[in-house]
Parts: structure tokens; sequence; C-alpha cells
């Protein structure tokens, strides 16, 4: 085959992600949940007929990364598909059951199977789950939700409204998940005609060869990069601080082996799979492992195609917390297990790049979840979101402060938003200044965000990083864990990492987001004895909180223990 010209393959790329980014614009104006229209909770990808990840737009990464074993799990049913298919159950290709995917095929005039396939992934803040959560502590799938296998949602190209009454049914805000779905289905149709045009435009073989090129040179980047790593097993472990039902913490661990040039990513030796929602998918797993090793190919890899994968193994045991056996809960497993899934890699990859690597970064998605019924707009409502932390140092620089990292990219909800669609007051929404871990390179510090409930409702919070802290590296020290407290009454009380809760008007809700962990050991220059520590529960207004046993709230702070590092 002639060889192609690189230049022209890189603006095919970029015509293709340019399909991807205008599917998103659409997602995100036409939905109504403010997880979706204002924190941008969800992913498009353009994927080809063999199954094959050739474009994004740069959102969610555990979503893209899932997406790829997704496809390519349905694709015997999707190359013979017309219809758009959805779908959340994990154990057939999705991620956790708020995740709703949509799959539209491109067919050509004339032709019976698809020439590519246009998707998208979005989080849906209630999926019916059986408790009034809409973030349940759930031990089995169905109580997490509704579960959707790979179901036509089209029928002759129109809406199928079975399968949409079908999920109305199951839920209480129907009226959310009806907008946010047409937004998906609009979103894959103005894709597949965008997709369609470019065939028009460029011609059937110009295009998918210079997709096919691209595929190539993105396997032939990862294989050099790989070829540099020294051969041998490089193994790292960290925790889980436990699984909401009172086991943990719950050991995950990987072995990595490079040799010529390919990679092998060993997790059989991570716990096996535990009563509570922590357990996650292989789908998961993937996007993890293309996340890392995207990040650290090169700067030009601000696009992931699936030719990165190629030369990549990964292993997982059947059974274990990260390929669990139906029916156990997933549902908190795509949030904050696959945080520390990259937690792992990275610690394992320090042996392998020392230098390249950050510290820890928070671990934790920070996952809080409202729900009850709001006596103003006389409605059912839920609401779902996760906070920022801090990141880990690198050699040459210090973590950020306040960001959301790794596997989630999303925006935080306004609190315009937030007070005016909720029964809410936000009354702090601060740096946590001094939570970042010590070193030659601090780790980037947490937050605090702090809410008055204005009448009943059910909160969950599903976070880790409360008992375990984010690591250090070369002598830098771990990142203060985060901490859950709930005032009420002039007291407050710390809360576990994972529980669900009745809140009463008038009290509040405190989380203070984990800081990364440090990088290098500190100079007496970068000694910050002095620095000042923000605690999550300091009141700004003076007053006088106590804590259950009487402690006056300002010396509450954080856990000081330091727990062995991970190995």
């Amino acid at each position: 085959m002639k060889s192609l010209d690189p230049m022209r393959t890189e603006i095919v790329r970029s015509l293709v992600a340019s399909v991807a980014e205008e599917m998103g614009q659409i997602l995100r104006r036409a939905s109504l949940s403010p997880n979706i229209r204002e924190r941008l909770d969800f992913s498009t990808a353009v994927f080809d007929r063999q199954g094959e990840l050739v474009a994004h737009a740069e959102h969610i990464p555990v979503h893209l990364g899932s997406m790829v074993a997704s496809i390519r799990l349905l694709l015997p049913r999707l190359q013979r598909a017309r219809e758009t298919l959805i779908f959340n159950d994990p154990y057939a290709g999705g991620s956790h059951l708020p995740d709703l995917t949509l799959v539209t095929p491109v067919v050509e005039e004339g032709q019976r199977t698809p020439l590519f396939f246009v998707a998208n992934r979005a989080h849906h803040a209630d999926i019916g789950a059986k408790h009034q959560s809409p973030l349940p502590l759930a031990e089995c799938l169905e109580d997490e939700g509704v579960v959707i296998a790979p179901t036509d949602f089209t029928r002759d190209g129109q809406l199928n409204r079975k399968v949409l009454e079908h999920i109305l049914n199951n839920v209480k805000t129907f009226d959310e998940r009806e907008v946010d779905l047409t937004a998906q289905l609009a979103a894959n149709r103005r894709g597949a005609e965008r997709m369609t045009e470019l065939v028009a435009r460029l011609g059937r073989d110009h295009l998918c060869g210079h997709l096919g090129e691209l595929l190539q040179r993105d396997e032939e980047a990862m294989r050099s990069f790989l070829a540099t790593f020294p051969e041998g097993d490089f193994t790292f472990a960290d925790h889980l601080d436990d699984d909401g039902f009172g086991s943990g913490p719950v050991r995950l661990s990987v072995t990595l082996c490079a040799s010529g040039g390919t990679l092998r990513c060993d997790f059989s030796a991570s716990a096996d799979q535990v009563r509570g929602p922590l357990n996650t998918v292989p789908a998961v797993v993937t996007s993890a492992v293309l996340y890392v090793l995207c990040c650290l190919a090169g700067p030009r890899r601000r696009q992931a195609s699936s030719g990165l994968l190629r030369p990549i193994e990964i292993l997982t045991r059947p059974g274990s917390v990260l390929n669990p056996k139906p029916p156990a809960a997933v549902g908190a497993g795509n949030m904050e297990t696959s945080q520390r899934v990259v937690d792992i890699l990275l610690g394992a990859l320090h042996q392998v790049l020392p230098g390249r690597i950050p510290a820890a970064s928070q671990g934790t998605m920070n996952n809080l979840a409202f729900a009850g019924h709001d006596a103003r707009h006389k409605r059912y409502f839920t609401y779902y979101e996760t906070l920022a932390g801090g990141t880990g140092a690198l050699p040459d620089r210090p973590g950020s402060a306040a960001v959301h990292s790794h596997m989630t990219n999303t925006l935080n909800t306004p609190i315009e938003v937030l007070e005016n669609d909720y029964p809410l007051r936000v009354l702090r929404y601060q740096r946590r200044r001094g939570s970042g871990g010590q070193g030659l390179q601090r780790g980037g510090d947490g937050l605090i965000r702090e809410f008055e409930v204005l009448q009943e409702l059910t909160a969950t919070l599903l976070t880790d990083r409360r008992t375990t802290h984010p690591y250090g590296l070369e002598g830098g020290l771990e990142g203060q864990c985060g901490v859950n407290e709930q005032l009420s009454d002039g007291y407050r009380t710390r809360l576990p990492g994972k529980v669900t809760l009745t809140l009463y008007p008038g009290e509040r809700l405190v989380l203070a987001t984990p800081g990364g962990g440090g990088y290098g050991e500190a100079s007496s220059k970068s000694d910050d004895r002095g620095r000042r520590v923000d605690h999550p529960a300091s009141d700004q207004r003076g007053a006088a909180h106590q804590s259950r046993a009487g402690t006056p709230a300002d010396r509450g702070g954080e856990r000081r223990g330091s727990p062995s590092r991970p190995r």
C-alpha cells in the first residue's frame, strides 16, 4: 500500500474529532439535567467498522476507555445493526447503570453493513435505584437501578417509545430523563450525518485509509514508548478504604511486565469481589490503562485511538473486585475503584520511569447525591456531583489545587444553578489549605464545600481516601485524607466515607476533599510548618460547633495517622 501523507492523516483525525466535538455540544445544549448541562458528565466518540476508536472529544477518561471495550463486546450485533442501540448493563457492555450509552451505525446508501459507529455515554442522576438515594450502597446490580440490556432505541430511525417508557416508568425524575435521552439521540443523529458528509466529501477509501493509518501510527508510537521500559516485573499495590459494609481495606494490585515493545498489566492479585458497590468491570480497568499510558506516551496524545491499546495485554481475575461475577453491585467502581487503579498503575510506573511520574492525586471522586421532594418546585429531585481535590506533585512542579483529576474531567455545579434548582444553600466553597503533602514539591490542596439543607432530604456519600492517604514519592509526604461531617444543633458528627442519611432543615453537610501527595524530601527552605491548615468544620462566622464528645470543632482537623505506604 502506498504510504499516506502524515499531515493529511492528522487533518483527517481532526475532522473526525470535530464530529465528536459537535456531538458533545449538541448533547450539552439540548439536555436538561445540571449533571449533563453544567457539569458535562458525558462523552462522545467515533468508531470504525471494526469497532476501533478513531476519534473522540476531550471528555471523561473513564467513559472513553470503557466504550472501547463496550463496542468490541457488542461488535457482532452492531455490524448487523441499522438502528440506534441503547444499553447500560455493566455485564453486557456498560460501565455502571447511571451511564446510559447510545450507539448509532453510519451506513452508506445502498450498503448493508455500517461503515462507522457514533456513540455517546452520559451519566443520569436518576436511574431508578431501589432505595430513595440515586447513589445507593447496594449489594446487587438490580438494587442500583433499571438494567438495560443492548436494545434498539429506534425503529425505522424513529424513537422507540416502548423502550423510553420502560425507562421513565422506573425513575422519579422522568422529565429530566426524557429530555436527556432525546438529547443523546439527537447528538448521535448529528454525528451520523456529519460522518456521512465526510464520506461523500473525502471518499470512502480515502477516509478509511487515513483512519487505518492513524491506528497503525498510534500503535507504532506506543510500541516505541514501551520499548524504552526496562524488562522485568514491577508491582505496586494500594487500597480502597472499605466497601461500604465494613469490609476493608480492599487491596488493589498490578504487576507490569514489559518486553520488546509490549506491556502486560496483570491485576490478578487484587482482592476478591466485595459485598458493596466498589466492584468494577474489566472495561473500566481498560479505561484506566488507556488513560495512564496515553498521558505518558507523548505530548501530542490529546487524541487517543484503539491503536494505543494494541501492544497492551490486560489481565483481571474472574471473581475479583476488578472482574466481579454478576449480579455484584458495581455502581461506585466506575467512580472510586477506577481512581485507585490509576494510582497503582502510576505507582508501578514510577519504578519503570523514575522522574516522570507524579505522586498520588486525591484518589476519589467524592461522590455526593441528594434526593427528595422539592416543595418550592413541587417535584421530586435528584442532585449528583463529584468534588475536586488536590493532584500529586511532580519532580519539577507542585500539584494543582481543587481540580478534578485522572478518570474524571467534569466541571463543578455553579452555586447559582444549585441553589436555584434544589433546596440547598452553599455556605462555603474554598481551598482546603495545607491538605497537600509536603515535599520538595508540594501536593495540591483539596477543597471544602459546605451545604445547608433547606428541607428534609436523603443524602448519600460515596467517597474514599478517608482512611488511606494519597501516597507521596521520593520522600514526599502523603496528602491528607478527606473528611465528611454533619453539623446539627451546634454539634458535629464525623461521617464514614460511604453512608446514606436523612438531613433536616438547618442541618449542614461538610465535605473536605483529600490533598495530593508531595514529591521529594522537603528542604529547610521549603519547610512550611507555619502554613495555615483549614479544617472542614471551622465556622467562618465564629459559631462554636461542638463534637458529640464535646470537643471544640476547630480541634477536629484531619486524621494524623501515617499508615505505611502501599507497596
